[in-house]
């Protein structure tokens, strides 16, 4: 089901975990946090909005870690429901696409609660203060050169506005 992010909460500030990663390691949200702004992007492996995007994310990441800028991918769906989600599939994804972040199993859901995550995929972005500055989407649909995301997390990691907050499209995160 389609589903559209939140709006800002500017008071929001990022809660820790302790998550599994498909390279078998646990991480706390202090082990992933950037030196000036951390990006927690709530995706998964079936959803047909995080397929048209992955390649630009895994991009995006791949270039905001030379800026100070550290990422994170979480997976929260219900892999009873979903299997093609399951754990063993999650690393068969991040391998196929390259990942250079940790991409993380949220079982509990707890996390994707915590952070009121809707849908993947859901992008957060945060100062170096853990404070929530960017929800939104990786770019412009009708335009792929807007770069929001990055453009966004750049201007949080060098405190300037943000230009771009606009809610993420995707799947509904498929809860238990």
């Amino acid at each position: 089901m389609l589903t559209q992010s939140q709006k800002i909460n500017s008071s929001f500030v990022a809660k820790d975990f302790k998550l599994l990663g498909v390279d078998k390691k646990y991480y706390t949200l202090n082990s992933i946090k950037g030196s000036k702004a951390t990006l927690i992007c709530f995706i998964c492996n079936h959803c047909p909005y995080v397929k048209e995007i992955i390649y630009d994310l895994v991009k995006e990441t791949n270039e905001l870690r030379k800026y100070g800028i550290s990422s994170v991918a979480i997976m929260p769906n219900d892999v009873n429901t979903y299997p093609e989600d399951s754990f063993e599939n999650m690393i068969l994804f991040s391998k196929s696409n390259k990942f250079n972040i940790p991409y993380l199993y949220d079982e509990e859901q707890n996390i994707a609660k915590s952070y009121n995550a809707v849908c993947t995929p859901d992008f957060f972005g945060f100062d170096e203060n853990l404070v929530l500055k960017y929800r939104g989407r990786i770019n412009n649909p009708k335009n792929k050169n807007d770069r929001e995301l990055f453009s966004s997390m750049l201007s949080i990691a060098n405190k300037k506005d943000i230009p771009f907050n606009n809610p993420s499209i995707g799947c509904s995160i498929k809860w238990k």
